[in-house]
């Protein structure tokens, strides 16, 4: 195919009336749960989704190769997915041969090499277990829209924390009820109705399996590998988190999903779902922020830049910039608070989002107060440690 007729097919997909370009796109691999386990000889098919991993996210952009997918697929507009087999994929690629040796990158070329490659082998594997795998295309039509499947739902984890969108930039409605709970190990995720057989087979085969977690979902390192991150314990970070470059999560430090940092932060507490880190801010050693989950609370909790969350704190309101919370205290949006130094008691949350506050216990009548900051506060982070 010429460059001529490249253009030619796209003009083509896209001129049709009911066409509209996805707002964001991905091919990657979809793992599912094993119908006929039990039966010897039998190869197991598709059931249960498991999970999808999508090498390469795409997001207002690369539109050519969408309506190239589009064109294999049929498919028109809205979010949908489809699996691929190795004569579409085949396909894709004639398609896209006038980009071959230009001296560019195309990633998504890229990835739909690996994914020949990986249609090719046949889905081997060396431990004789074999877990149900496809190439699939996802495509989601506006991502204010709420989630179809569960590989919508995945391209959506991948688009947060490839930095794609920020936290709370897309839809999450329902994704619990989409994705399904999920043995995750290091043979790969497994059904969990299915894994002692599973794990049966692996062992009568010499391969000792180690259990990470049984969850819906799965870590993010494991999909995404953000650049300039510090991350001391990967089972911390769930997919769907969203590190900026030059936060560095410690040890105790955890980040879940729709949620994270919006710049150099040093995160050693829990950063909840839905909360969002500014630039510059420190979570404390055992620190807790509310999420949106528990409860069904809806109240995004956001803190501002250059903050101090102190070791062991909580927080149930947002913080402006500037702002600290003294180490132990739990501050949540009905404490009553004390105004330093006229003595006025306000609820926490009439403080919420506001600039420059120090909240801290009185240590003789235990009673909170927060007073306004004067100067430019706490000194910031350890500039050492944030040498990524």
């Amino acid at each position: 195919m010429s460059l001529d007729a490249f253009k030619a097919l796209v003009t083509r997909i896209e001129s049709q009336p009911d066409y509209r370009r996805p707002e964001a796109f991905a091919v990657g691999i979809a793992s599912f749960s094993m119908a006929g386990l039990d039966k010897p000889g039998v190869v197991a098919s598709p059931g249960k989704i498991l999970d999808t991993w999508f090498p390469l996210v795409n997001l207002n952009e690369n539109f050519g190769t969408a309506a190239v997918l589009a064109s294999l697929t049929g498919y028109r507009n809205g979010s949908k997915s489809y699996y691929l087999n190795q004569e579409q994929v085949e396909e894709a690629l004639e398609h896209f041969a006038p980009f071959f040796n230009d001296g560019k990158r195309h990633a998504n070329i890229d990835a739909l090499n690996d994914l020949r490659e990986f249609l090719r082998a046949g889905n081997k594997c060396s431990t004789g277990v074999v877990v149900p795998r496809m190439v699939t295309v996802t495509f989601i039509g506006e991502i204010a829209a709420k989630p179809v499947d569960a590989h919508d739902v995945y391209l959506r984890l991948h688009l947060l924390s490839s930095r794609k969108v920020k936290p709370h930039g897309l839809n999450l409605d329902g994704v619990f009820g989409l994705l399904n709970n999920v043995v995750w190990s290091s043979e790969g995720p497994f059904d969990p109705e299915q894994f002692d057989a599973v794990r049966s087979r692996l062992k009568t085969r010499g391969v000792e399996v180690k259990v990470t977690s049984i969850d819906k979902f799965p870590r993010m390192t494991d999909y995404v590998m953000p650049t300039g991150v510090r991350i001391a314990d990967a089972d911390r970070v769930r997919l769907g988190a969203h590190l900026a470059e030059g936060t560095t999560v410690m040890h105790e430090g955890f980040c879940n999903f729709n949620a994270g940092t919006l710049g150099k932060s040093m995160v050693e507490g829990r950063i909840s779902a839905g909360v969002v880190v500014g630039n510059g801010s420190d979570i404390g050693g055992g620190a807790s922020i509310m999420g949106t989950l528990s409860g069904g609370g809806k109240e995004v909790i956001k803190i501002g830049e250059q903050c101090l969350l102190g070791a062991n704190a909580g927080l149930g309101i947002s913080l402006g910039n500037n702002c600290t919370v003294e180490s132990g205290l739990y501050l949540t949006g009905g404490a009553k608070v004390t105004l330093v130094p006229d003595g006025t008691v306000v609820k926490a949350v009439q403080l919420s989002g506001q600039n420059d506050l120090l909240f801290r216990r009185n240590s003789q009548s235990g009673a909170i107060e927060v007073s306004q900051k004067k100067g430019a506060g706490w000194s910031g982070l350890n500039a050492a440690l944030h040498t990524n």
